[in-house]
C-alpha cells in the first residue's frame, strides 16, 4: 500500500500535470463546494450522475445496509464508475464536507498500468479480449472488453467486482448467484477476486481530509472504499467529462 500526497490549491494547470502523471490528484483547503465544483469546471464539463443530478451525496442513508452501496457504510470493492456509460466519466472526485473519525472510509486507488504486469496470459486475456454488456442507461448495455487502447494510445477501463461476481453493480452482500447468471462465469469471477487481492496489497489509500478534493482518471484507475461506522462521513461527488476530448 503506498502513501498518498496533497496538493496545496494550486494552478489548473498543475492539476492537470499531477493528474495526467499519477491518475489522482488530493487537494487540500479548497474553500468549500462551490469552489471545488469552480475547479473541476477547468478540468472539464461537470455531468449528470445517475439520477440525472450533477452531484451525488456520499454518505450514509438509512435502508442501504445490506448494500454495497455509496449510501451504505459497506465496503465497497474494485470498480470504476459507471462501466455501462458511454463514454464512461473521464474523471471522478470527492468533495469532503467531514470525513469518518472512525478510522475507516478511505478511498482506495489503483493504476491498471501497475495491475497488468501482475496478471497471467488468460486473466490478461480475459480483460482485453473477452466482451461482456456493461448495463447503463441506453437502450442497449455497452458491449466491450474491461480494457482496450485507444488509436492514441489511452487506456479505457471499465471494471466491477460487483458486476462479474454477482451480476449486479449495488448486490446484496450475501449475493450468490451461478455461474450461469455471472457477465463471464467462473472465470470472470475468478478474475474480480484475483484483481481484488492485487488491489488490497498495492492500492494507495486515502482519508481525504475536511474541505480537500480528490480527483482519479476513471478510465485509468480502479477505485473502492473500506467500511466506516461514523455516520456523519458525508462527501459530494462529481463526475467529470475529459475537455481535452471534445
Amino acid at each position: 500500500m503506498t502513501k498518498p500526497f496533497l496538493l496545496a490549491p494550486a494552478s489548473i494547470g498543475l492539476t492537470q500535470a499531477v493528474l495526467d502523471e499519477h491518475g489522482y490528484a488530493l487537494i487540500k483547503d479548497v474553500g468549500g463546494q462551490e469552489s471545488a465544483a469552480g475547479l473541476l469546471r477547468e478540468i472539464g464539463e461537470l455531468i449528470p450522475q445517475y439520477h440525472g443530478t450533477l452531484t451525488h451525496e456520499v454518505t450514509y442513508r438509512p435502508g442501504n445496509e445490506g448494500r454495497s452501496y455509496s449510501q451504505s457504510v459497506n465496503t465497497i470493492l474494485a470498480h470504476t464508475e459507471a462501466p455501462g456509460w458511454d463514454p464512461s466519466p473521464a474523471y471522478l472526485a470527492l468533495f469532503c464536507h467531514q470525513q469518518a473519525r472512525c478510522g475507516g472510509g478511505h478511498t482506495d486507488l489503483l493504476d491498471v498500468e501497475s495491475l497488468l504486469p501482475r496478471l497471467d496470459p488468460a486473466q490478461l486475456a480475459l480483460l482485453t479480449e473477452a466482451e461482456l454488456d456493461f448495463p447503463g442507461t441506453g437502450p442497449r448495455p455497452v458491449r466491450t472488453p474491461m480494457l482496450r487502447t485507444d488509436p492514441e494510445g489511452k487506456r479505457l477501463l471499465r471494471f466491477s467486482f460487483n458486476l462479474l461476481t454477482s451480476g449486479d453493480y449495488d448486490p446484496p452482500l450475501d449475493s450468490a448467484p451461478a455461474e450461469e447468471r455471472l457477465p463471464l462465469g467462473a472465470a470472470g469471477r475468478e478474475l474480480a477476486h484475483f484483481v481484488s487481492d492485487c488491489f488490497q496489497e498495492n492500492r494507495t489509500s486515502i482519508l481525504i481530509p475536511d474541505d480537500a478534493l480528490l480527483i482519479w482518471d476513471n478510465q485509468r484507475m480502479l477505485h473502492a472504499r473500506s467500511s466506516y461506522v461514523d455516520q456523519g462521513r458525508h462527501l459530494t461527488r462529481f463526475w467529470i467529462s475529459d475537455r481535452r476530448a471534445a
